[in-house]
């Protein structure tokens, strides 16, 4: 696939994290905290996919992606341990909120999810617009 074709892909997904992260916030605003936190992650997972667009790989689980990207990003410090961090409590959370009969997410949880998701977001997004700067 052609290096625009990536770019074109890597952009469509950061589209994806956005709207995604939308859904989380609006789900927030309506005390709606189970679907806020998947919101959150997916925001999170479609960051991550956006990544992997340039690099021009993908994987079909989410543990592929995931452990992708710290083996290239995090270990190399393209990326803070920080940034692992939110993936993984973002993915325990989803997995609770999604997967627990009788999980109760809190509002505060929510919000970490949602601020967690943004300070992803940003991060991915300033990396690829350097990214796309340097071509």
């Amino acid at each position: 696939m052609p290096d625009d074709q990536n770019i074109i892909l890597a952009k469509h997904r950061m589209e994806k994290a956005k709207g995604t992260y939308l859904a989380a916030m609006e789900n927030f605003s309506n005390a709606r905290y189970l679907d806020a936190n998947n919101r959150a992650y997916y925001s999170i997972f479609h960051s991550l996919r956006a990544i992997l667009a340039i690099d021009r790989v993908d994987f079909k689980k989410h543990s592929g992606v995931i452990s992708y990207f710290r083996e290239k990003y995090i270990k190399t410090n393209l990326f803070e341990e920080k940034h692992s961090d939110i993936i993984s409590k973002a993915s325990m959370i989803r997995n609770k909120s999604d997967y627990e009969d009788f999980y109760i997410a809190s509002r505060e949880e929510s919000q970490e999810q949602i601020d967690n998701a943004k300070v992803f977001y940003d991060a991915v997004e300033e990396y690829l617009l350097g990214y796309m700067e340097s071509r």
